[in-house]
């Protein structure tokens, strides 16, 4: 079965489709008017970026990367498709497993890809620079498709060849997750030194500078090597992974550097330990805490920011539905999903007598990330605009003096890489590599973060996690779900825990808590690695007969699908 979708002469909208590829006929007319100059290059570009705006890309990328983890709860309202994941019963035949909609932006990127280079061989007003630079884009965007694909269901159909004609079918079997790994490095590493390192230099504006939206919501060489900084820690090339991480860092020491020869003191951003990160108390402001929230996430593009998806305050179409409908609003400022009160509680004064394990009472990121009504835990990461508290000598909640507003908007942004990605990324390639000095550095890896949160103060003891492995193997993964909580991650760092343990006992272990009632039964369920990954849609498995049922999902209704 084969979709089709008219490529209209503006190219800003594609017509979504539920089978494998996206296609998009091209008959001889359509392509002598279209693909003659930049413009076109461009608006086809752009449109890949656009496809993962859209409802069904956003509430795939979110509940993909984080609603199977430790941090939700189901809330009220919420769909059936979405309360049977949460239930861990997943059916092929649920809406989640369709992969349609980031198919659609992977075959836009093949097709920037193919045409690019003939388009710049005929219009002299693109150059070669130019054209290199956009095929790197979009090689990115594509790597990073294929890189939720593979995370979520393992193994997956890969190409990079575009869908363009009625006559092109793309029966093909399923690509080793390794193989597709691989592929993805080979091709970032190929067209990294091609993209561009900034797209416009940062501009003092106002009080005393801005960063422009464009170079965190598009991808640029340093965008690609925190994506490749990730790509090899899930293939376990330790060296790699922290080269990677190292350059962006650097690259971010330089831009403060920067930044500080042109307009002097930034009492928002300091360096800790060397490393620039914004301040939850910016200097000279107290010991009032939230300036590191309201920058990254109230604001967006923030200087921290590596690569984000930004929803143009211009167009009332484009919102972030995921965040709106699944974490709230001004106007439902309770979503669908809460947070897991079974880990984190439902009382301030809990965590305030740190009585929380994962949270101290001094780590302002639960204060950012939670928010308490009753009983009832709820979603406050990206939801607020700003939130302010007081953490210093904190013993009851009104002395933490906290407040938070909702974003006034339904455009939060959806950041997949930040500064803070790289120093944990780091940390835990520098673990699992082991050499003489590793756990030291990463320990100080994690302690930058981790003092951000807890307005320099030292939350930390070194000599409670540096002579064991696995404690701080355990530590870096709790410092990626303090920093990272809600931010479609947690999932997908059980997942690679488990590929790299070989098997899914730290992930049983960390699930099960959020459960209440049937607790040993899903614990049992998870031991079989398989069903960790999403199953295959039915109607993939119909249409292509090369596919391969997942095992774990190969009973009942898929098992006359399961070849």
């Amino acid at each position: 079965m084969v979709c089709a979708a008219l490529l209209t002469v503006q190219c800003s909208l594609f017509t979504s489709c539920n089978d494998f590829l996206d296609i998009l006929p091209m008959n001889d007319v359509v392509l002598e008017n279209y693909w003659t100059e930049k413009a076109d290059v461009i608006s086809v570009r752009n449109s890949c970026y656009e496809s993962l705006t859209t409802s069904d890309a956003m509430s795939r990328i979110g509940i993909w990367g984080e609603l199977r983890s430790d941090n939700l709860f189901a809330g009220a309202n919420i769909p059936n498709e979405v309360s049977e994941v949460l239930k861990e019963n997943l059916l092929s035949t649920n809406p989640y497993c369709n992969w349609a909609k980031i198919y659609e932006c992977i075959n836009r990127c093949n097709i920037v890809s193919h045409y690019a280079p003939k388009v710049q061989a005929i219009d002299p007003n693109y150059s070669e620079a130019e054209m290199k630079a956009d095929v790197a884009e979009v090689s990115a965007l594509r790597a990073l498709c294929y890189f939720y694909l593979i995370r979520t269901f393992r193994d997956v159909p890969y190409s990079r060849e575009p869908s363009i004609d009625d006559t092109q079918t793309y029966i093909i079997p399923a690509t080793k997750f390794e193989n597709v790994l691989d592929s993805l490095i080979t091709d970032l590493e190929r067209v990294k030194d091609d993209a561009v390192r900034r797209f416009e230099l940062d501009r003092v504006n106002g009080s005393y500078y801005s960063f422009p939206a464009v170079n965190s919501s598009r991808f640029t060489r340093v965008a690609i090597w925190a994506l490749l900084a990730d790509l090899y820690l899930w293939k376990q090339d330790w060296d790699n992974a922290i080269k990677y991480a190292d350059m962006v860092i650097d690259f971010k020491r330089q831009q403060y550097d920067e930044l500080l020869s042109r307009v002097g003191d930034i009492n928002e951003i300091g360096l800790i330990d060397e490393v620039p990160l914004y301040l939850e108390c910016p200097t000279g402001s107290g010991d009032t805490g939230g300036n590191a929230y309201e920058a990254i996430f109230g604001e967006g593009n923030s200087f921290e920011s590596l690569f984000e998806l930004y929803f143009l305050s211009s167009n009332d179409s484009q919102v972030n539905s995921w965040v709106s409908d699944y974490y709230g609003n001004r106007n439902t400022p309770n979503g669908r999903l809460r947070a897991n009160a079974l880990s984190f509680g439902t009382e301030l004064l809990d965590v305030i007598q740190n009585k929380i394990p994962l949270y101290k009472s001094t780590d302002g990121r639960f204060y950012e990330c939670f928010r308490v009504d009753g009983k009832t835990l709820n979603i406050g990461k990206y939801v607020n605009g700003n939130v302010s508290y007081n953490t210093k000598s904190v013993t009851s909640v009104a002395s933490l003096r906290l407040n938070t507003s909702y974003r006034g908007d339904n455009k939060a942004p959806w950041i997949f890489y930040r500064l803070t990605d790289m120093l944990l990324i780091k940390a835990e390639a520098l673990v699992e590599r082991g050499q003489e000095g590793d756990m030291d550095a990463a320990f100080d890896m994690v302690n930058i973060v981790n003092k951000r949160a807890n307005n320099l103060t030292q939350a930390l003891k070194k000599d409670e996690y540096i002579n064991s492995k696995n404690a701080m193997e355990n530590l870096v993964f709790d410092e990626r779900r303090r920093e990272f909580m809600f931010e479609g991650k947690r999932w997908f760092d059980l997942v690679r825990r488990s590929r790299r343990d070989g098997n899914t006992a730290y992930l049983v272990a960390a699930v099960k808590s959020k459960y209440e009632q049937n607790a040993n039964a899903i614990a049992i369920k998870m031991a079989d690695p398989n069903i960790i990954y999403f199953p295959y849609a039915k109607n993939e498995l119909k249409v292509n007969p090369l596919l391969q049922q997942n095992p774990a999902f190969t009973n009942g209704e898929d098992s006359e699908y399961s070849r």
